[in-house]
């Protein structure tokens, strides 16, 4: 069945709902991370002392956390980010009927980490941007912080988890670049993709990445995988058929045979990756699908606080 611009049947028909729910997951668990302090707003709360007037103690979130914060009235913070998300054929890997919370494929999982981290942004309405890309660029938002920018973004990454692609490729190397270019302001930058692109060189590629430092920005690399399966090569024993999702070609293989090799391989990739976005201080954080969204957020509070320091 060709499903190239066909809708799929999901269950991430309210990505703004869903998001809210990943973030308040997180939320409740702060206090036991190493992130206790922070709150909804996270850099916007501090611990209350003893002495301190209660009239700005954030009651709601006490009901949380069991700890006393109060607000912090800071000036507008005017920070701005852009997403940058790769939604070729192969992001839609593994094959989902329908995506849900607990069975996402690489497109959903980014899809939802962005609304999660934008529920985030929208605490103070900071300005958020989004460009999706395969073989074409399919979109492009500059950032803006008011409501009706933020809907659209959401109804846009809806349309990438319920609109599967089917042998579209990735142009990674040129659709960096021209992104780069139009990144005129200090922003923070994410970058949602499996970095699969087999007609395109590793310096190209690299060279890609380093372009979107342009403009001094802070760069995140997630690296968005299926460890299981894409990573540490494990199924099992039974023959398997492989599928370029992105040329249609296809492979029949005893998995077992070709594991050790696979997975040296793949490390070795993953290595120089990491080595390359350290030299040009990108920051490379692996994405598994099939763990929750903690280090996702986690990596923005960082950021976030690097960005402003």
């Amino acid at each position: 069945m060709d499903l190239k611009n066909t809708l799929r049947e999901s269950n991430l028909t309210n990505l703004p709902l869903l998001a809210s729910q990943v973030v308040e997951g997180f939320i409740s668990g702060i206090h036991k991370s190493p992130f206790h302090g922070y709150s909804a707003e996270f850099a916007e709360h501090k611990l209350y002392n003893t002495g301190e007037s209660t009239r700005h103690i954030d009651w709601k979130l006490y009901g949380k956390t069991d700890k006393l914060y109060t607000k912090k009235f800071e000036e507008e913070t005017n920070l701005r980010c852009h997403f940058i998300l790769d939604q070729s054929a192969s992001m839609y890997y593994p094959e989902v009927s329908s995506p849900s919370l607990s069975q996402l494929d690489k497109v959903s999982f980014s899809a939802l980490s962005i609304a999660s981290i934008m529920q985030l942004l929208n605490q103070q309405r900071d300005a958020v941007g989004l460009s999706i890309y395969d073989e074409e660029l399919r979109f492009q938002a500059t950032e803006k912080g008011s409501g009706l920018h933020y809907n659209m973004i959401y109804n846009e990454l809806e349309k990438s988890i319920n609109t599967p692609q089917q042998n579209t490729k990735t142009n990674t190397y040129q659709f960096l670049h021209e992104i780069a270019e139009k990144l005129k302001r200090r922003s923070l930058v994410f970058l949602f993709t499996d970095l699969f692109q087999a007609d395109l060189s590793r310096a190209d590629l690299f060279e890609a990445l380093r372009h979107l430092k342009y403009n001094k920005h802070q760069v995140v690399l997630f690296h968005t995988l299926d460890h299981k399966t894409e990573v540490n090569f494990d199924f099992d024993e039974a023959p398997k058929r492989f599928f370029d999702l992105e040329t249609g070609a296809k492979i029949d293989l005893h998995t077992q045979q070709f594991q050790n090799e696979y997975v040296e391989r793949m490390s070795e990739f993953i290595q120089e990756v990491k080595l390359t976005c350290a030299k040009y201080k990108i920051r490379y954080v692996e994405a598994d699908i099939r763990k929750n969204f903690e280090k996702i957020l986690s990596t923005y509070l960082v950021e976030k606080q690097k960005l402003k320091s």
